[in-house]
C-alpha cells in the first residue's frame, strides 16, 4: 500500500489537475514526468539494440549509427500529423469543444496511418541507395539496409505508436501512454538477445533480429493504444464514424503540421548530413558518434519531456485565452532546464569514459565517444532552453516558428561549422559544431519568443460543426 501511495503522489492524471488555472509547477511537472518516463522507456528500444548489436560486433553498432538517423527522417517525415493532432486536441479541450477533439483525433489517426504507409513503402524501395549515399562502408551498408527494411515494413506500427501518445498528451493524459510504453519496451529488450544470437529456438538473425524485434513490440503496443482510444475511458476519444478521410480537415492539420515535419525533418536530415561528414572517418569514429548521439537522447530526455508538457498547458491555455499562463510555464521550465542539464552536463565530464563503455569494448571506440561528450557536456543546459520555448511556439500553433529555429540551429550553424572545423582539425571539429549549436540555438529561442508573436492565435478557423453522429453521421464545416 506504501508504494500504491507514493506512485498515486507521483503520477496524476488529468482529472486530478487542471492546467488552466492555478499553480502553474505542480502541473506541468505532474504532466511532464510520465512524459520523461515514456521517453525514457523509447530510448530504451535505441539503447537495448545499441548494447547488443555492440557486443555483436564493431560493425553492426556502426551499421545501426547509419540507420537510427534514417528511421528518424522517416517518422519526422510524418511527425506534423501527430503534432497537429495533440495541438488541436489540447487547444479543443482548453476551449471545452469535446467533440472538436475527438473529431480532430480521429481524423489525425486516418491521416497518420495512410502517411506511414507512404513513407514506408517509399523507404524500403529507397533504403539502400540512400544509406550508401549517406557514406556507409561495404562491411557496413549491408547491415544497415536489412535492418530498415524491416523497419520501412513496420513503420505504421512505430509511426502509430507515437501518434497514440501524442493524442493523449494533448487531452492531457500522459500516465496512460506511458505504461503501455513500459510494456512494450519490456517485451522488446527481453526478445532483442534471442534474435541476435539466435538463442534457443530461435536462428542468429543479427542487425535483423533487432529490428524484428522493435517492430513486433511497437505492433502490439498500437494494438492496445487504439483500444484505449476508442473505448474512450482514458484520455480522448476516437471514433469509427470519424475516420473517413475528410481532405478539408486534413487542410487543418497540414496547416500546423507542415511545419512541425519541416522542423523534424530539419533535425533528421541534419542528422543523416553529418553522417555523410563522419563517414569520412573511420568506423570507429561513425560507431563512437552513434553512442555520442544514444547518450545524448538519453541527458536530452527532460527538455523533450518537459517541451511536450508545455506543448500541452499553451495549447490549452491558449483554447482557455490564458496566454499568460502559456508564458509563465515556458519560462519555468526554461529555468529549470538549464539548471538540471547543466549539472547533467558537469557530471558527464567527469564520468564520460565510464559511460562511453557500457556501449562497447573497443578501447578506440570509447576514448573517441568520450571525447565527442566532454565537448558538448556544457552545453546541455542551452538545449533545455531552446526546446522549452519551442514547444511552446508548438502548443501555440506557431510550428512554422519552432520549424524556423530548427533550420537555423541545424542546418545554418551545426552542419556548416562542421563541415569546415573537419576539415581542420578532424572528428572534433564535429563536436564543436554541437557546441556551438546548442547555444545559439537556445539565444534565437528565447528572443524570439520574447516578441510575443506567438500570441496570435486563432482557434476558431480549426472548429468544425460536429454533428452528432448518432444520428446522421455526417460532419460539416461550420
Amino acid at each position: 500500500m506504501g508504494v500504491r501511495a507514493q506512485l498515486a503522489r507521483l503520477f496524476k492524471g488529468p482529472e486530478e489537475f487542471d492546467l488552466t488555472s492555478g499553480n502553474i509547477g505542480k502541473p506541468l511537472f505532474f504532466l511532464s514526468l510520465p512524459i520523461v518516463i515514456t521517453n525514457l522507456f523509447q530510448t530504451a528500444y535505441n539503447l537495448a539494440d545499441t548494447f547488443w548489436l555492440g557486443q555483436y560486433s564493431t560493425d553492426a553498432l556502426a551499421a545501426i549509427s547509419f540507420a537510427f538517423p534514417m528511421v528518424f527522417l522517416l517518422i519526422s517525415l510524418g511527425l506534423g500529423i501527430s503534432v497537429a493532432g495533440s495541438v488541436l486536441v489540447a487547444q479543443f479541450t482548453g476551449a471545452g469543444a469535446e467533440r472538436d477533439a475527438e473529431y480532430a483525433a480521429s481524423q489525425t489517426v486516418t491521416f497518420a496511418i495512410l502517411a506511414s504507409v507512404l513513407l514506408g513503402g517509399i523507404g524500403y524501395f529507397l533504403v539502400d541507395d540512400f544509406l550508401a549515399l549517406m557514406g556507409a562502408s561495404a562491411d557496413v551498408l549491408p547491415m544497415a539496409t536489412s535492418y530498415m527494411e524491416v523497419i520501412s515494413l513496420g513503420l505504421l506500427f512505430m509511426f502509430g505508436f507515437a501518434v497514440f501518445i501524442s493524442l493523449m498528451r494533448g487531452y492531457g493524459d500522459t500516465i496512460t501512454p506511458m505504461l503501455v510504453m513500459f510494456g512494450s519496451v519490456v517485451l522488446n529488450i527481453v526478445i532483442d538477445p534471442f534474435l541476435i544470437f539466435g538463442w534457443g529456438p530461435f536462428d542468429p538473425m543479427g542487425i535483423q533480429g533487432a529490428a524484428i524485434a522493435t517492430v513486433f513490440s511497437r505492433a502490439l503496443a498500437l494494438v492496445v493504444g487504439l483500444a484505449i482510444m476508442f473505448r474512450g475511458e482514458r484520455g480522448v476519444q476516437i471514433h469509427l464514424r470519424d475516420m473517413a478521410p475528410d481532405l478539408s480537415y486534413f487542410g487543418r492539420l497540414a496547416r500546423i503540421g507542415v511545419p512541425a515535419s519541416i522542423e523534424g525533418t530539419g533535425r533528421a536530415l541534419s542528422m543523416n548530413l553529418l553522417l555523410f561528414i563522419v563517414a569520412f572517418f573511420p568506423d570507429t569514429v561513425v560507431a563512437a558518434y552513434g553512442i555520442g548521439t544514444r547518450v545524448f537522447s538519453v541527458i536530452f530526455l527532460p527538455a523533450i519531456a518537459v517541451a511536450r508538457g508545455v506543448e500541452t498547458m499553451t495549447g490549452q491555455n491558449v483554447g482557455a485565452e490564458k496566454p499568460e499562463r502559456a508564458e509563465q510555464a515556458a519560462d519555468l521550465a526554461a529555468k529549470v532546464l538549464f539548471g538540471v542539464l547543466t549539472a547533467a552536463g558537469v557530471l558527464v565530464l567527469f564520468v564520460a569514459a565510464p559511460v562511453a563503455s557500457v556501449f562497447t569494448t573497443d578501447p578506440a571506440v570509447v576514448d573517441i565517444a568520450a571525447e565527442f561528450l566532454r565537448y558538448v557536456a556544457l552545453t546541455f543546459g542551452f538545449i533545455g532552453v531552446m526546446r522549452a520555448y519551442t514547444g511552446s511556439f508548438r502548443g501555440a500553433g506557431k510550428t512554422l516558428t519552432a520549424a524556423a529555429i530548427s533550420v537555423v540551429m541545424l542546418g545554418v550553424v551545426r552542419f556548416p561549422i562542421a563541415w569546415v572545423a573537419s576539415g581542420e582539425v578532424g572528428e572534433t571539429g564535429i563536436w564543436i559544431s554541437f557546441a556551438v549549436s546548442n547555444v545559439l540555438g537556445a539565444l534565437l529561442a528565447y528572443a524570439w519568443y520574447k516578441r510575443g508573436t506567438w500570441r496570435d492565435s486563432d482557434l476558431t478557423e480549426d472548429r468544425v460543426d460536429v454533428e452528432d453522429a448518432s444520428l446522421d453521421g455526417t460532419v460539416t464545416d461550420d
